[in-house]
């Protein structure tokens, strides 16, 4: 089994997630299979002896919807360098991409997802990678031993989530109306949200 890129985890936490027995897992270890280190506690500890911070391969990836917003790109990856250094992750590449979050065929999000040659994926909010699915995302990427790292929970780009919000209006206005009448559609109904104060903060 690969340990390419694995956290720190108890041994215990190490046979779950390769759907193995403990007992299989401690067998591993006392063979030489498995490398792993014994705390003062008697606690087996996994990936103890792997990557430091500073080993880890990280892509900054920043994203806005449209681009009205490109300036916006550069200032997202200027924070996230600063935390990375702060965080003494090595900077492998920054990836900037203009593109509605509710879009899943970003061409450098997919090439990122079917890469292989780094560790973490930093990003500055959720919704950054994804309107939708971040969940299913970070799992898939968990299962190949990778991570994604939010540095805030909380979003307020609420113009950017307005461009997205606008996306999904234009989706399925033109499953409804037909691609002509689209644009007409997609504007009278944002224009009755907004005299109905749905879209006010």
């Amino acid at each position: 089994m690969s340990l390419k890129g694995m956290y720190e985890m108890k041994l215990s936490e190490y046979a779950k997630k390769n759907n193995v027995t403990y007992r299989t897992a401690w067998n591993h270890w006392k063979s030489g299979k498995l490398e792993a280190t014994q705390l003062a506690s008697g606690t087996i500890v996994v990936g103890a002896a792997h990557k430091k911070d500073y080993e880890l391969r990280v892509v900054i990836y920043t994203r806005v919807s449209s681009s009205d917003n490109k300036a916006n790109l550069d200032t997202q990856a200027d924070r996230l360098v600063t935390y990375c250094m702060a965080k003494g992750y090595k900077i492998d590449r920054i990836i900037k991409e203009v593109g509605s979050g509710v879009n899943d065929t970003r061409a450098k999000l997919q090439n990122l997802l079917n890469s292989d040659d780094y560790d973490i994926i930093v990003i500055e909010h959720k919704d950054r990678l994804t309107r939708f699915g971040f969940n299913y995302i970070k799992t898939l990427l968990e299962k190949n031993e990778k991570k994604i790292d939010v540095v805030n929970a909380v979003d307020n780009d609420r113009d950017d989530l307005m461009q997205d919000f606008i996306s999904i209006i234009t989706s399925f206005c033109a499953r409804v109306y037909g691609q002509r009448r689209t644009r007409r559609k997609t504007e009278k109904l944002i224009r009755q949200l907004e005299n109905d104060n749905v879209l006010q903060d």
